[in-house]
C-alpha cells in the first residue's frame, strides 16, 4: 500500500522508531524524580530540548513540549485572552486549521480580524493593518493545499509594528528551512507531522515570555505546561526532526502535468514540495478514495479532522470555492520517501480509477433509461 496522506500523519520514521524503543526500555523513570536515575532521564529531556533549539537556531529555555499542535494552538489563544486588553483585536488568516479558528472563535468572539488573501490562497500582507491589533495567527504552509503563507516577512513587520505573532507551524517543520522560524515569536509545532509519533508536540515562546501558563499543576516544564513529560515521544519525535529530509517537487508536478483535467488548488503559488490539491472534474471525493485504496494507494480529500463533512472545506471556501468542488477534492500528500515512480504510478491509478468511474456511470445511465 502506497501512502499519499502524510499531511494527516507521516509514518514512523527508523529514527524515532529506535528512539522510541530504547526510551521505553531505558528512560521510563519519572524524570522529575529525586534519585539519580531519574535524574539520568531528566538530562535526555534536555538533551532533546536543546536539539530542537539548536536546529531551529532559537535558546532551549524558549522550548516547551506539549501533546501537539491542538494543544499548542488552543494555549496560546487561551493565554492571550487573559494576558492582553480586553479590547484586544486578533488577525486570523481563514485558511487557518481549525484548532487556532474555534479557538480564536472561542476566546475573542466578534473581536477576531479575518486577513484577506492574495490572488493564489496566501495570505496579503500588503493587505494587514498591524495598528488595528494586538496579536496575529498566520500558518507557515496550509495543511490542505500546502500554500506557503509570508510567514518571515509577517514575523518582521509585526515585530516592527510591537504585535504578538503566532505561527502554526505544523506543516512546516521537517519539511521547510528551519533556522527562521523562531523569529515568529509564538510557534507551534506537531510531531506526527514530521515521522514523529502522534500526541507529542512543541511551543516555541518569546524570549522575554514569563506568563505563558498552558496547564496549572506541577513545575514540569519550568512552570508553563504541568504534567509528567512523556519522554519516549520527545525522544521519538527529536530524532524524527533531526532525521527529516527536505524533498523535491518533481514527481509531484509530474502528476499534475499528467492529469490535466484536474484542477491543482494553488498551482501558481508558492507551496510544500510535498502536497497537491485536486479538484477532479465529476464524482465525490469518497469515490475516488475507495477506489485508489482498492488499487494500493491511500489518499485523502483534506484535513482528516473534516473528514465527515462532506463538501465542507473553510479553506477552499476562503479561497472562494463551491460546495460542488469541494466535495470532489483529493488531498495528495507525500514524504521524502516518495519516489518519483510513486507519483507516476498514482497518476496511472488515478486515469485508470476515473475511467472506470464514467464507465459505471453510463451503465447506470443506460440501466436507467431501460427502465423507463
Amino acid at each position: 500500500m502506497r501512502y499519499f496522506d502524510s499531511n494527516a500523519t507521516m509514518p514512523l520514521c527508523a529514527a524515532a522508531k529506535v528512539a522510541w524503543e530504547e526510551a521505553l526500555e531505558n528512560l521510563w523513570l519519572n524524570p522529575s524524580s529525586p534519585y539519580r536515575a531519574a535524574a539520568r532521564v531528566k538530562t535526555r529531556l534536555e538533551d532533546a530540548r536543546s536539539r530542537v533549539a539548536s536546529l531551529l537556531g532559537v535558546s532551549s529555555t524558549r522550548v516547551v513540549f506539549n501533546s501537539g499542535a491542538t494543544e499548542g494552538n488552543n494555549s496560546i489563544f487561551s493565554y492571550w485572552s487573559t494576558a492582553l486588553p480586553e479590547s484586544a483585536r486578533i488577525g486570523i488568516s481563514p485558511t487557518e486549521h481549525p484548532s487556532v479558528i474555534e479557538s480564536a472563535k472561542y476566546y475573542f468572539g466578534e473581536r477576531v480580524e479575518w486577513l484577506a488573501l492574495d490572488p493564489s490562497g496566501a495570505v496579503a500582507i500588503e493587505a494587514i493593518n498591524f495598528k488595528q491589533m494586538d496579536a496575529i495567527s498566520v500558518m507557515a504552509a496550509n495543511h490542505e493545499t500546502g500554500i506557503l503563507n509570508p510567514w518571515q516577512e509577517i514575523a518582521n513587520a509585526a515585530k516592527n509594528a510591537g504585535v504578538l505573532y503566532h505561527c502554526d507551524a505544523s506543516q512546516w517543520v521537517g519539511k521547510g528551512q528551519l533556522n527562521k522560524i523562531g523569529d515568529c515569536g509564538y510557534v507551534t509545532a506537531c510531531g506526527h507531522k514530521f515521522g514523529g509519533p502522534q500526541g507529542v508536540g512543541f511551543w516555541v515562546l518569546p524570549e522575554v515570555e514569563s506568563n505563558f501558563i498552558a496547564l496549572h499543576g506541577g513545575a514540569q516544564e519550568t512552570g508553563r505546561r504541568a504534567g509528567t513529560e512523556n519522554v519516549a515521544s520527545i525522544l521519538a519525535m527529536v530524532a524524527a526532526l533531526q532525521a527529516a529530509k527536505i524533498g523535491n517537487v518533481n514527481g509531484r508536478d509530474d502528476l499534475i502535468a499528467a492529469l490535466p483535467e484536474f484542477e491543482c488548488v494553488g498551482l501558481d503559488a508558492p507551496r510544500l514540495w510535498n502536497t497537491a490539491l485536486l479538484i477532479a472534474p465529476k464524482f465525490a471525493s469518497s469515490r475516488w478514495i475507495r477506489a485508489l485504496e482498492v488499487r494500493g494507494f491511500l489518499v485523502g480529500s483534506g484535513a482528516a479532522c473534516a473528514t465527515g463533512k462532506a463538501g465542507s472545506s473553510s479553506v477552499l471556501e476562503a479561497m472562494g470555492y463551491l460546495p460542488s468542488a469541494m466535495s470532489r477534492t483529493l488531498r495528495l500528500s507525500a514524504n521524502a520517501e516518495t519516489t518519483a515512480k510513486d507519483w507516476s504510478d498514482l497518476a496511472e491509478a488515478v486515469r485508470v480509477v476515473y475511467q472506470e468511474l464514467e464507465s459505471e456511470e453510463a451503465k447506470q445511465s443506460l440501466t436507467t433509461v431501460i427502465d423507463l
